[in-house]
């Protein structure tokens, strides 16, 4: 279900109390039309055992949006990418084995 910038930015935040991690640069938040790709073959997260979630935006300038509010707030990650079809806003939490 496609969600707002406000629905989006709650959910992520509601799941970073969840993290046991304090800063927001300990976490990646990027944008893509593929997050299994992405998240779990690309930046190597694991599915089981890694902190993550991603939400679907009702728009790819929404899924812009969150991702840059994010990045302003230290998130690491760029902004830029994706294409128009980026709809899925996707986070986790760094580790050694994951790939930025």
């Amino acid at each position: 279900m496609a969600k707002s910038k406000e629905d989006i930015i709650k959910d992520i935040d509601s799941h970073l109390t969840k993290s046991g991690r304090r800063f927001y640069s300990e976490f990646y938040i990027g944008i893509t039309n593929d997050v299994v790709r992405r998240l779990f073959t690309e930046h190597n997260v694991s599915k089981d055992k890694m902190w993550w979630i991603y939400r679907r935006a009702s728009s790819a300038q929404i899924a812009r949006e969150v991702e840059a509010y994010y990045i302003k707030k230290g998130m690491r990650g760029g902004s830029g990418g994706g294409n128009d079809e980026s709809l899925i806003v996707y986070c986790y939490a760094i580790h050694p084995t994951t790939i930025e």
